[in-house]
Parts: structure tokens; sequence; C-alpha cells
């Protein structure tokens, strides 16, 4: 029971990953939103980085456009890289969404899968064994997260961070929750 509004290319992905007479019994892609969770925090401390980065480089050019024609012209265009980095991390959120329209969830009569597409694809698989320790978040509209499994990481300060991997942002969040639970039983 494949959900017919997933595009193509990830059908094309779903028909690789599946064992030959393995069936899809539930079908789903996140529900998109720009801001969610590191791309908001990103594009949010991106402003004041960004608008100090041009307000450093206007001022190092002594607020006019500079001229070239003596050597320290070019100190204003040290601030160039940190303007790119700004307008990268300002873009984060439309780089977040095209990834959620490029992820599949599945359920199928054998394992849950998780199918992160894009340039390069994370698929995971979760057999039934995997599927012991799973939990809900929802939202008042029965939208939200079934967890599967946290990982943790440190990040090059020492911090330690965790990570939710399952199906996020989706629809019927019980119900799947439900048949995750039927499954691992």
């Amino acid at each position: 029971m494949l959900d017919p509004n997933i595009p193509l290319d990830l059908q094309n992905l779903i028909s690789r990953e599946l064992d030959r007479d393995e069936k899809v019994v539930w079908s789903a892609m996140p529900k998109p939103r720009y801001f969610s969770g590191p791309a908001a925090g990103a594009f949010f401390f991106a402003i004041p980085w960004t608008a100090f980065s041009v307000f450093w480089m206007a001022g190092a050019a002594g607020f006019k456009i500079p001229q070239f024609n003596q050597g320290f012209d070019f100190f204003p265009l040290f601030g160039i890289p940190f303007i790119l980095i700004g307008v990268g991390m300002l873009s984060s959120p439309f780089w977040a969404y095209r990834k959620q329209l490029k992820t599949v969830y599945l359920i199928t009569d054998r394992r849950a899968i998780t199918i992160d597409g894009g340039r390069t694809s994370t698929i995971r698989s979760y057999l039934p064994e995997n599927l012991k320790d799973i939990f809900r978040r929802e939202h008042n509209d029965g939208t939200g997260d079934v967890i599967i499994t946290r990982t943790a990481w440190k990040d090059s300060d020492g911090d330690k961070h965790m990570q939710d991997l399952g199906f996020l942002r989706i629809q019927n969040a019980k119900e799947v929750e439900t048949m995750l639970k039927e499954m691992a039983e």
C-alpha cells in the first residue's frame, strides 16, 4: 500500500530496497516545515551574523565603494567568506525543507524503514526486535513523531547531543505507533 503521493524517484528507491516478496503495509512522507529544530536555530543565529559581516565590510571600506587602486582597498574583501557563511545559514530552512521532500517512511510485513533521500540516501531498517522501546510525541491535531531509537554523539567541543530517529512529522502518529508495537510482539 504505497502512498500515491510519493515521488517516482523515491518509489524507485523503495522498490530497490524491498525484498522480492516483501509487502508495504503503510507508507508516508513527513509533513514538511521550513522552521524545524536546527534549521531555525541556524537561521536566527545567521541574522545578526550576516548583518554584522555586511556592516564590518562596509566599515572596512570606509562606507564607500572601494576603487581597488590602492592596496588597502582589498581589505574589506576579507569579509566575503563571513557573508557567504551567513547566507548559507540563512538558507538552512530551505535545505531542510527540501530534504523532507525526499524522505519516506515505510512499514512492511517484515520491518520498518526510513529513507532520507537527496544527493545521497540514508536508509535505516528496523527489524521487529529493534522496535521494543518506541515512543510517540504527538500534537493536538494527531500529527507527531514516532521515535524508534535515539543516538548520542559528541560535537567537536565534547558537548553531548541526542538525535531522535524514526518516523518524524507524520499524520496519525498514534496509529503508526500501534502498528509498530504490534509488529514488535
